[in-house]
């Protein structure tokens, strides 16, 4: 098989990766969503919580989904799949997770991930994930893109 073909199936297991991510999220299943770390992937929240390794990430997960997050379910979807190697990629993610009660997830939950993912034994694992929270620019980068702005015309002007 040529690296094309390679590359394209590669794909299609990354992205069935991440649909067996939102699967577990939904089943609230903390031992199947920690199946798709690797065991010492890093996970950082987008409250910036650092977990590390397999077993923690399943455990938190486990916790949030016997409580806060019962019943709630991710939804999401890979935007981009860059290859370093064969055996190696980074992927970046959207998702946002919906509460059981939500007919859809607010815009204020939307978040994207950038993951790190590493083929092990023939299967693909995120060995790292970062998620953040999608939001516009705050106040003080409004200041200090129209400070900017201002100078910049002021500069033009002489």
């Amino acid at each position: 098989m040529n690296m094309n073909t390679n590359q394209a199936q590669d794909r299609k297991e990354i992205e069935q990766l991440f649909e067996k991510l939102k699967w577990a999220w939904g089943k609230g299943d903390g031992e199947a969503y920690g199946a798709c770390f690797t065991d010492k992937a890093d996970y950082v929240t987008f409250q910036g919580e650092h977990l590390k390794g397999r077993k923690a990430i399943a455990d938190v997960h486990q916790e949030l989904w016997n409580g806060v997050l019962r019943g709630s379910t991710l939804d999401g979807e890979i935007v981009k799949i860059d290859f370093i190697t064969q055996e190696l990629a980074i992927f970046h993610g959207l998702g946002a997770v919906k509460m059981r009660w939500q007919k859809q997830a607010p815009k204020k939950r939307d978040s994207i991930n950038t993951n790190v993912v590493v083929k092990q034994n023939g299967e693909w694992r995120i060995a790292a994930f970062q998620n953040s929270r999608i939001s516009g620019p705050g106040l003080m980068q409004k200041i200090f893109t129209k400070m900017s702005s201002r100078r910049a015309v002021h500069q033009q002007l002489r």
